[in-house]
């Protein structure tokens, strides 16, 4: 199975750029599976069903959130119905939504499991208890699982690539809209990114309009963080994985510039 995890969509630039690159990577990688981060898809916080059913008609299979979750308030009236949208696992019990679910695509079968981090985030359930749990069970039923690692501390993501090394397909981190450079496939075979990047505005600073955050940082004052425009520059992962072990067998991060020449 070839898995394609592409890192956090950032507003209307990501949204572009994930339209238009998708014919080119179906084409030059033929994945079975499309996986994106999308909390940052409606103007840099949270996600509309009206995104989330462009992706999917776009050709994406399933949709990872994080703790921009419920930024947009719209998420309420859709998420327990979509179940091809996860959000982070480890939310308190109650919380709308699923932290984990199965997609399907061209005949193939994925887990995908949604995990946030607690350092240097909100106060939160421990995620890997929850991994724990979750995959463990998945485990029962399924060989090829993904897991979206939402955290902003690497060390608490390669934490957990280890931890699930042998038990997960793969494991990638988001969140941080840097992608690493350090992926590999652990031991036990568990393919690892600590952080799959973004697809937004490249010349903002993680997509962000690069004066309010300048003005942010030398002045501490409250300011409001603004989506850039222009041009974008895209990030992803893809992942062989085989099916009958559900260890995965390669990883290549992908990064795509607009206005790059490239083979087609």
């Amino acid at each position: 199975m070839k898995v394609l995890f592409i890192g956090d969509i950032v507003g209307n630039v990501g949204r572009k750029a994930l339209k238009e690159n998708l014919p080119y990577l179906k084409s030059k990688y033929k994945p079975h599976v499309i996986i994106v981060n999308g909390e940052n898809a409606a103007a840099g916080r949270g996600i509309t069903g009206a995104i989330a059913n462009e992706f999917f008609n776009w050709g994406v299979h399933g949709i990872t959130l994080g703790n921009h979750t419920w930024d947009n308030k719209d998420i309420f009236d859709f998420i327990d119905d979509e179940p091809r949208m996860i959000r982070p696992a480890n939310f308190p019990p109650g919380t709308p939504g699923r932290g984990y679910t199965v997609v399907k695509g061209e005949g193939k079968e994925l887990a995908i499991v949604n995990l946030q981090g607690r350092t240097f985030l909100p106060a939160i359930d421990c995620p890997f208890r929850a991994a724990d749990e979750i995959v463990d069970e998945l485990r029962r039923d399924y060989k090829c699982i993904l897991v979206d690692m939402h955290a902003e501390a690497t060390s608490e993501k390669i934490a957990m690539g280890w931890h699930l090394d042998g038990r997960a397909s793969f494991v990638v981190g988001t969140h941080t809209h840097v992608q690493s450079n350090d992926e590999r496939i652990l031991p036990g075979g568990t393919a690892y990114l600590t952080d799959a990047g973004m697809v937004g505005p490249r010349d903002g600073i993680l997509g962000m309009e690069r004066d309010a955050v300048l003005r942010k940082f030398y002045t501490q004052l409250p300011v409001r963080f603004v989506v850039d425009d222009g041009k974008w520059h895209f990030h992803g992962v893809i992942v062989d994985i085989d099916e009958e072990t559900g260890a995965a067998t390669r990883i290549e991060k992908i990064r795509l510039m607009e206005d790059e020449w490239r083979m087609e």
